[in-house]
C-alpha cells in the first residue's frame, strides 16, 4: 500500500494523476453530488486517503496568523464568510494592540471596527469580538474555555469556530467543516450530507482514529488549493483515483484516450 500511496503523489505532483471532465459535466456532476448521488467510499479507500494526506504534509497546520487561543478564537470569528488571507492583513495590528479580553474590551468596538474594516462583515464581527471579550472577562476569568458548550455561548462563535478553537488551541479531534469540507464531502463521495453538520457527524464516523486529529486541516488544504469549487485541479489531486467524483476521469480512464466508456 505505501507503494500505492507514493505512486499517487508522483503522479500528482507530476499533474497527471487525472483530468477533469468539461465544465457541463463537472456541473451535473457537482448537482448530483449534492443530492446525495456519488458513491459511498470503502473503509479501506478511506485509509488510504488519509495515508497519503500524511505522506505529502505529515504536520498540516491552519493559516490564520494567532498568537495564542484568545487571538486564535478572534481569527476564526473574523473570518467567517471571508479569507484567511483577507484575516491576516487585518489582525497582526489589532493583535499587536490587543491580545487578551482585557485589552480588547479597553481598545472598544469603534477601534476594534477601524483595523478590521477590510474584512466582510466587519461591523457585526467588531461588535462579535468586543462581546466575546467581555464575557470571557466575566465568565471565564479572562481565558478561552476548553468546552464546546462554553464556546457556543460566546458571541459569533458557532459549532465550526468552537471546532477549529478546540482542535488548535487545545488538541482535541474534532472536525471543523467549512465551505472547503463540505464541498469535498458532497463532491467526492467521502462524507455526503445536506448540511454542515450531516458532514461533520459523517467524517467522524468514518475517519479513521489515527488520522482525526490534523483531519481537517488536511481536508481544508485540500480543497483550498485542489479541489476548488469552480475548477478542481483533478490533475494535482492526490486522492484522484479513489475521489468517486463522476466530473473526473482518473488516470487509468485518460489513458484510455478513445475509449468511449472512458468520457461518458
Amino acid at each position: 500500500m505505501a507503494r500505492k500511496t507514493t505512486r499517487a503523489i508522483q503522479a500528482a505532483k507530476k499533474g497527471k494523476a487525472a483530468k477533469a471532465k468539461p465544465k457541463k459535466a463537472q456541473r451535473k456532476a457537482d448537482a448530483k453530488a449534492l443530492h446525495g448521488g456519488t458513491p459511498q467510499w470503502k473503509p479501506s479507500e478511506i485509509d488510504e486517503a488519509f495515508r497519503r494526506f500524511e505522506a505529502a504534509k505529515p504536520e498540516p497546520k491552519g493559516e490564520l496568523i494567532h498568537i495564542n487561543p484568545f487571538t486564535l478564537l478572534v481569527a476564526v470569528v473574523l473570518s467567517a464568510q471571508a479569507t484567511d488571507a483577507g484575516v491576516n492583513k487585518a489582525t497582526p495590528t489589532l493583535f499587536a494592540l490587543a491580545d487578551t479580553p482585557e485589552k480588547m474590551v479597553k481598545l472598544g468596538e469603534p477601534k476594534v471596527r477601524d483595523l478590521v474594516k477590510t474584512i466582510g462583515l466587519y461591523r457585526n464581527k467588531a461588535k462579535n469580538v468586543v462581546a466575546l471579550s467581555e464575557k470571557l472577562i466575566a465568565e471565564h476569568g479572562g481565558e478561552v474555555p476548553n468546552s464546546r458548550e462554553a464556546l457556543e455561548a460566546l458571541p459569533g462563535v458557532g459549532r465550526k469556530t468552537a471546532n477549529v478553537v478546540l482542535n488548535m488551541a487545545f488538541g482535541q479531534p474534532t472536525m471543523a467543516v467549512d465551505t472547503h469540507v463540505f464541498r469535498i464531502g458532497n463532491r467526492t463521495g467521502l462524507a455526503p450530507g445536506k448540511d454542515p453538520l450531516a458532514v461533520e457527524l459523517k467524517l467522524i464516523e468514518v475517519i479513521p482514529e489515527r488520522y482525526m486529529m490534523h483531519a481537517h486541516h488536511w481536508l481544508i488544504l485540500h480543497g483550498r488549493y485542489t479541489c476548488l469549487a469552480r475548477r478542481p485541479l483533478c490533475e494535482g489531486c492526490i486522492i484522484a483515483d479513489l475521489c468517486k467524483w463522476p466530473g473526473k476521469i482518473a488516470l487509468e480512464a485518460a489513458k484510455a484516450g478513445s475509449n468511449p466508456s472512458a468520457r461518458a
